[in-house]
């Protein structure tokens, strides 16, 4: 990755955020953790941001309310080819009439492009998918109560009547900070309470997520591996993985980058 988009990067990752560490600037560039410290080296001279112990932190802090997930924007670029895989087969599980929720996140996002080919009733907190729907296809949308938040894009309310308890979905599609044996975890509590009224909505929950979130580590348990339906990820995924997947009853399907039509679905069926 060149120097300039690194630094676009950590400049658009400490915004909104108390510190962006080091550790979590590596995982979104790829860069080595001295690479990263000589960008936050050179940005802090340049006044763009302000160098603190183990990472960086904005010199003109958002004024509006934040919440600690990466922005939507440093997000979206990133392992699309995966993202994009990830969600046509996503798709491939939904039917014409069928009621889903999508919850906000840029894995779930890829899903709009495959699903304008689709006439499902959508539940979403996301304001980027809601807004391509709309527009491009003749899906029906209906979104939650809330506010938005603009660095996730995503509406979240703190009130239980948000209007998602009245959905009701064959299965919720959704992201997730990290996968492992203890279930799926999420980095703000907000999210998290979001989260599960949603999940509470639908029969089955698909997840979403590429083979590096099975690494990722969050503080916050959104949900056991029980509760999962399906996990669809990429063919990064390690046989260790799979087979945790495997022992939890999971259905997984592993798409394939560079091949729009093909999947491979260890299950054998629905």
């Amino acid at each position: 990755m060149h120097e300039s988009e690194r630094h676009r990067i950590i400049l658009s990752s400490v915004e909104g955020r108390p510190v962006a560490t080091v550790a979590d600037l590596v995982t979104l560039t790829g860069a080595s953790e001295a690479t990263i410290r000589r960008d936050i080296a050179a940005l802090h001279l340049q006044k763009k941001l302000r160098r603190v112990r183990g990472g960086a932190e904005s010199v003109a802090p958002s004024q509006y309310v934040s919440i600690n997930a990466r922005p939507f924007s440093v997000n979206e670029t990133i392992r699309l080819a995966q993202k994009r895989a990830i969600a046509r087969a996503a798709v491939d599980l939904c039917k014409d009439g069928e009621a889903i929720i999508i919850n906000g996140g840029t894995t779930t996002f890829q899903m709009v492009h495959p699903l304008t080919a689709r006439r499902c009733q959508v539940f979403t907190n996301s304001f980027p998918i809601a807004e391509h729907l709309l527009k491009h296809s003749k899906n029906t949308v209906l979104l939650p109560a809330g506010a938005i938040y603009r660095e996730q894009n995503i509406i979240l309310s703190p009130f239980d009547e948000d209007g998602s308890r009245n959905f009701y979905a064959s299965r919720m599609f959704m992201g997730c900070r990290g996968l492992g044996a203890l279930g799926l975890m999420e980095g703000d509590p907000m999210l998290v309470q979001a989260e599960q009224k949603l999940i509470n909505q639908a029969d089955e929950l698909v997840v979403l997520a590429d083979s590096t979130k099975f690494s990722a580590r969050s503080s916050l348990l959104l949900c056991a591996l029980s509760r999962i339906h399906t996990v669809i990820t990429d063919e990064g995924i390690t046989d260790r993985d799979a087979a945790m997947l495997d022992a939890a009853d999971i259905r997984l399907i592993v798409a394939r980058t560079g091949a729009a039509d093909r999947t491979e679905d260890s299950a054998g069926g629905a």
